[in-house]
């Protein structure tokens, strides 16, 4: 009897760590629930001290000051996008200027092209937070440059042939913004506020408590634009480990059937889900930024992440199409309109030839997996080197011409 005693216990040990007690699923639903959350709020948060920063240094409105070279114009969207973390926003700003007669609407449409580069830079920040799991962060890494260099390759294409054409039209519009406002002489609508994005509302609180506590910290609104923006940056990088950790547990299996036979199992519906996604919320950062972390995680096939984001890209147009609305000038409505057409094109084309970025993608994601300093070179020299560079060496032809 001692024996059999004796026996159950030394096996009972090896019996509990072999069968270990799994967390409920609603547990795991409500803490990712809660890093889903925090990881908006974060970017939020982010997004209104970077905000607060190009307001108070003037920086926005100094970037697009001598706009009215092409491809100042196109370097100045990318990073003004960049320091907002907000195409959306930068949309409404171009759209402003050039209801205001600050801005050409020739000069606008590089801009919105700018805009959509700079937009991708989110997705590369939120790579680099499984930078400490290989295998995680070249999938992660891989994942967000499919947007790179989808936006990238667009904007090679779309770029020369709006400029050269533009060259031989009176009015200087090229062929793209030539259809634009072709479009919006058709369409009627009525004035309409712009809305607020649900995300916005539910995260206010969290971007309020950052504010106050930089108001409280720091002496001057630069720098409390400054110091709310690092503490968004800290807090979505604290979010994302923890949703990262999570994906790999008990959830993910329950979520990984799920995302491949239903949201993604075909381009199209992950098309459709990255357009949908993206209307709701109204950011394509928001909903390209999530993605980056479930491909990182193996939730979400590699093949279906560029179908997704291009979804995500044409559904963020919505957002400016509404906001142009809301003032009666056609100038605006044709801004609106040639950032629809410029993502519908880039669909069209690299949709087809979509071996082409992926396999680029998947390259430098290798590259990147390997030697990690080359995902700080691409994202240190795509969205500020060259940005910076490209303007400094126009400004300084023009000058001496």
């Amino acid at each position: 009897m001692s024996i059999a005693k004796s026996s159950s216990a030394r096996t009972s040990p090896a019996l509990s760590r072999r069968h270990p007690r799994e967390v409920p699923a609603w547990m795991r639903g409500l803490y990712a629930g809660l890093c889903l959350y925090l990881f908006l709020a974060a970017l939020n948060v982010m997004g209104s001290g970077l905000g607060t920063f190009g307001r108070a240094s003037d920086f926005l409105t100094q970037v697009f000051a001598y706009g009215e070279n092409p491809f100042i114009a196109l370097l100045g969207g990318v990073l003004v996008t960049m320091v907002v973390q907000s195409s959306s926003f930068t949309s409404a700003l171009i759209v402003t200027l050039v209801a205001t007669g600050e801005m050409t609407l020739g000069t606008a449409v590089f801009a919105i092209m700018g805009a959509n580069i700079g937009t991708a830079v989110t997705g590369v920040i939120v790579a680099l937070a499984n930078i400490r799991i290989r295998r995680n962060f070249r999938r992660s890494f891989t994942a967000a440059l499919m947007h790179d260099f989808f936006n990238i390759l667009t904007v090679a294409l779309v770029f020369p042939v709006e400029w050269l054409t533009g060259l031989f039209h009176e009015s200087g519009r090229g062929i793209f913004t030539q259809l634009a406002a072709w479009l919006s002489s058709l369409i009627g609508l009525e004035e309409v506020a712009r809305p607020d994005s649900p995300v916005k509302v539910i995260t206010a609180p969290v971007v309020r408590l950052f504010d106050t506590l930089g108001g409280l910290l720091m002496p001057t609104p630069v720098a409390h634009g400054v110091f709310v923006a690092c503490m968004g940056l800290l807090l979505m990088f604290v979010a994302l480990v923890f949703m990262v950790r999570n994906l790999r547990g008990a959830l993910l299996r329950h979520m990984d059937g799920l995302f491949r036979t239903y949201f993604f199992r075909t381009d199209l519906r992950a098309y459709s889900v990255g357009v949908i996604s993206t209307v709701l919320v109204q950011s394509s950062t928001i909903t390209s930024s999530l993605m980056v972390p479930l491909a990182g995680a193996g939730v979400v096939r590699m093949r279906r992440v560029l179908p997704f984001m291009m979804g995500a890209n044409l559904g963020t147009t919505v957002t400016s199409v509404l906001a142009a609305t809301a003032n009666p000038i056609a100038a605006a409505m044709t801004v609106a309109l040639f950032h629809v057409i410029f993502n519908i094109t880039g669909t069209l084309v690299w949709y087809p030839l979509r071996v082409i970025p992926m396999r680029v993608a998947n390259w430098y994601g290798r590259l990147a997996g390997r030697q990690t300093r080359y995902a700080f070179a691409f994202l240190i020299g795509v969205f500020l080197v060259i940005p910076l560079l490209g303007i400094g060496v126009t400004e300084v032809y023009v000058r001496l011409r």
